[in-house]
């Protein structure tokens, strides 16, 4: 649970909220959105130059269908709340549970109590760039929940964690919001490094996403194979994987191809391939034991591979990925 100097902050009713109850009215779009469509506006909502901000959630009242032209991240911080994706998914927020819409995500609230109380992050697409470049290891996993957040071509737009428990999960959320409420300096990159530290353990915490809603079985499926593919990259097989889901190879591989526009082969070589990357940055292995712990067995399909993807050999990618001092001494690859 959240210490309690924070959620003193957001427990209080506001202006808006005063209004609501004495009045019975209804939320104001004008207080939300500047156009026909009722898509929340950030410049409402941010301070120009700022990445990030924090509003406690509008208590009761239906909050009616809507877009965000920014990514929202709801944490759920005593209580609950319930939303409506896209018309007909239900989601029930229970404490400590996030839920982050992209721009794509059609959204509505449920009335909350006053005992419910719920922050609403305001995120501009921007901001996860730093988050992204800081993860020093790319792998299937956090390729696929980054495109969630911030890519409206994405097969999926939302992404309901359910991380009460999950202690380095709630110590990042509740860095961000103290460093929100008492406007830190650097308040931006404080935030922006917490929340590539927070993916991060997202992409271990996989099986906590989406887990409650009934009709998100493809996702689960697809959270399922590229947990799978991560931990077993080196030998895995898509017999093994559909085995695990209880399903039939062809329709784990359509799937894939369905909502990551991949097969399972493709999936399980970018992952050898982002591995060897990664070792080739930060180890002194050779290539040719590099390719082996990878999982490759043939030399000439890995150098292959490794230049279409990365567009350079082995070694020049090591040459052009570490600084000189620490090649030195190093085996040519």
């Amino acid at each position: 649970m959240l210490r309690e100097s924070i959620l003193a902050h957001f427990r209080p009713v506001t202006e808006e909220e005063k209004l609501l109850l004495q009045e019975n009215a209804a939320i104001q779009k004008d207080n939300y959105a500047t156009g026909r469509e009722f898509i929340v506006d950030s410049r409402l909502l941010l301070e120009k130059g700022c990445l990030i901000e924090i509003r406690p959630h509008t208590r009761f009242a239906y909050f009616p269908r809507h877009r965000h032209n920014y990514v929202e991240l709801v944490y759920m911080c005593a209580g609950s709340t319930t939303h409506i994706i896209n018309g007909t998914t239900k989601v029930v927020l229970g404490e400590g549970d996030m839920l982050f819409l992209n721009q794509n995500v059609y959204h509505e609230i449920l009335p909350a109590g006053e005992n419910d109380i719920a922050v609403n992050f305001i995120i501009l697409p921007e901001f996860f760039d730093r988050p992204l470049s800081m993860i020093e290891r790319e792998n299937v996993l956090r390729d696929f929940l980054v495109s969630t957040l911030t890519d409206d071509a994405s097969g999926t737009n939302y992404l309901h964690v359910q991380s009460k428990g999950i202690v380095p999960v709630e110590n990042l959320i509740e860095n961000m919001l103290w460093t929100l409420i008492e406007k830190q300096p650097m308040v931006d990159t404080i935030n922006q490094t917490s929340m590539g530290l927070l993916l991060m353990n997202l992409s271990r915490f996989a099986e906590t996403i989406n887990r409650s809603e009934p009709d998100q079985a493809e996702q689960k499926m697809v959270l399922t194979v590229l947990d799978y593919i991560e931990h077993h990259y080196q030998n895995g097989t898509l017999a093994e994987a559909a085995a695990a889901l209880h399903q039939p190879d062809y329709a784990v591989s359509r799937l894939l191809k369905k909502r990551l526009g991949r097969t399972f082969k493709e999936l399980l070589q970018l992952r050898k391939l982002q591995q060897a990357a990664y070792l080739l940055d930060n180890s002194t292995l050779p290539a040719d034991r590099i390719l082996t712990a990878v999982g490759y067995e043939n030399s000439s399909y890995f150098y292959r591979c490794f230049r279409e993807k990365y567009g350079c050999s082995p070694r020049e990618y090591r040459k052009k990925g570490l600084p000189a001092a620490a090649r030195q001494g190093k085996a040519p690859v």
